[in-house]
């Protein structure tokens, strides 16, 4: 799975493409707005105002709207257990 991390005008947009299921990311998404992963702290969790999934399996993007830092999200990216199985 390809990850590129791009800052937009309104938070952070997430790329990935290739081995990737379009379920694996809305789980991801449901995990972080439930409080049920460690993937990054309550203070980047709480600069998030809106998470979207769009796209298909082998080419999802997840929007992130809020004044989250690219390097916060590629950071939480590193951490997570649903995309990053152990």
């Amino acid at each position: 799975m390809n990850k590129n991390v791009f800052q937009t005008n309104e938070g952070v947009k997430i790329s990935f493409t290739g081995e990737v299921k379009k379920q694996s990311i809305v789980k991801m998404v449901e995990n972080c707005a439930t409080g049920q992963c460690e993937c990054m702290s309550d203070e980047t969790k709480a600069k998030i105002k809106k998470m979207e999934v769009s796209g298909k399996d082998g080419a999802v993007a997840l929007e992130l709207s809020g004044s989250v830092s690219k390097e916060e999200i590629e950071a939480a990216l590193e951490r997570s257990k649903v995309i990053n199985p152990q």
